[in-house]
Order: C-alpha cells, then sequence, then structure tokens
C-alpha cells in the first residue's frame, strides 16, 4: 500500500493505493499509527475500483494497472 495524493496530503484527492497483492482490502491499514487505530473492517472496491473507510474516511484505490 502506497499513499499517494492528486493535488494535496488532505482532502479528497488523497487516497492510498493498493494492489491485488494486497486483497483483501481493511482499514485501519499497517502503515497507519497505532493511536489512530479503530476497528478492522474489511472493504469492498466499488465499480471504479474505489472504497473509503466508514471510521476514518480514508480512500483506498486500486492503482492503475493492476487486477
Amino acid at each position: 500500500m502506497t499513499r499517494e495524493a492528486a493535488k494535496s496530503d488532505v482532502g479528497e484527492d488523497s487516497f492510498v493505493s493498493v494492489s491485488s497483492a494486497d486483497a483483501p482490502v481493511f482499514c485501519p491499514n499497517p502503515s497507519m499509527p497505532l493511536w489512530s487505530s479503530h476497528p478492522r473492517v474489511f472493504l469492498e472496491l466499488n465499480d471504479r475500483f474505489e472504497a473509503m473507510c466508514p471510521y476514518c474516511g480514508t480512500r483506498y484505490r486500486l492503482a492503475s494497472g493492476a487486477r
């Protein structure tokens, strides 16, 4: 998992890029600090290959070219 941002590190343009090796996708992800933890939730990518955590709002997006 890598964190990417189209315009900034905050807001709607910020997302965590995931590959097929990261499946199943879950949040909090291993790179998040322990102090900001919430219960683990498994995320289903929608038809745009994106998902958003219902607890913290982190966006996950399938990396381009990944299956």
